[in-house]
């Protein structure tokens, strides 16, 4: 797909693998709304890329904000790419710990509401925008990007609720595409691995010595650039379609 004069949203667009694509698309000729809570981060990015990004407070969990945010983003041109990477909180908890109490139905719901709800109402309402797109010579109105995780796949010790919802976002992938291809829209999924991220609270040497040592090829964690670059690349080629691409050095989280 041509992104030449596109316009492009990201939810999570001021975290780590979020900014990373929001740079590698603005290389690529597209506007692109950030979409996201972190205001400081976010205004700070977009103004760093001059008026080829804007800053727009987004909570994936409210309707009319992702709207508030789709409608700035078809005022930089056609939407053409949605980049669903927004994070969020996690239990981080045994379902039952060892005193024998379960974590809050409400902390797994509050889990589901961000990353799996949040991301179909992104998806389906990017979608929406796209479908009044002319169609592109290829029969192309759009892509929508959304990211899992391996821990969708394969979760850890207490990641029930988080391996829950990602392997909801990877389970969506397929129905979504089928659903969207007669309009001319594509739907893929990232499954990412360890990459190393803000998000870890750590530096970085630290991180790398904990998480790094575990992935087979290359035998370090992965970088930001390195999901924005795929997610890029998936824009731009018009066939792939329904499908999750795990990018994790061939990392299997298995118990020993």
């Amino acid at each position: 797909m041509d992104l030449a004069g596109a316009s492009a949203i990201v939810t999570g667009g001021a975290g780590g693998f979020g900014a990373a694509t929001v740079r590698r698309l603005v290389e690529k000729g597209v506007r692109v709304v950030i979409a996201d809570t972190a205001e400081e981060r976010g205004k700070l990015l977009a103004d760093s890329l001059g008026g080829n990004a804007r800053y727009v407070h987004t909570d994936v969990t409210d309707e009319d904000s992702v709207k508030a945010a789709l409608t700035a983003a078809s005022e930089f041109g056609p939407l053409r790419v949605a980049v669903v990477v927004h994070g969020g909180p996690v239990a981080a908890a045994r379902i039952v710990n060892r005193q024998g109490e379960p974590y809050p139905v409400e902390t797994f719901r509050r889990t589901q509401e961000i990353f799996l709800t949040g991301t179909f109402t992104v998806l389906s309402r990017a979608a929406a925008v796209m479908a009044k797109n002319e169609p592109l010579d290829s029969g192309q109105r759009g892509v929508v990007i959304t990211t899992a995780s391996i821990a969708g796949y394969e979760g850890q010790v207490g990641q029930s609720d988080y391996s829950a919802a990602k392997g909801g976002v990877i389970g969506m992938n397929l129905t979504a595409a089928r659903d969207l291809a007669p309009l001319g829209i594509r739907v893929m999924c990232i499954a990412p691995g360890t990459f190393f991220t803000p998000a870890y609270g750590l530096e970085e040497a630290e991180a790398e010595a904990r998480f790094g040592s575990l992935v087979p090829n290359p035998k370090r964690m992965g970088r930001a650039d390195e999901y924005a670059r795929l997610a890029v690349h998936i824009a731009e080629n018009d066939y792939l379609n329904g499908e999750v691409i795990r990018i994790d050095g061939a990392l299997r989280f298995n118990l020993k």
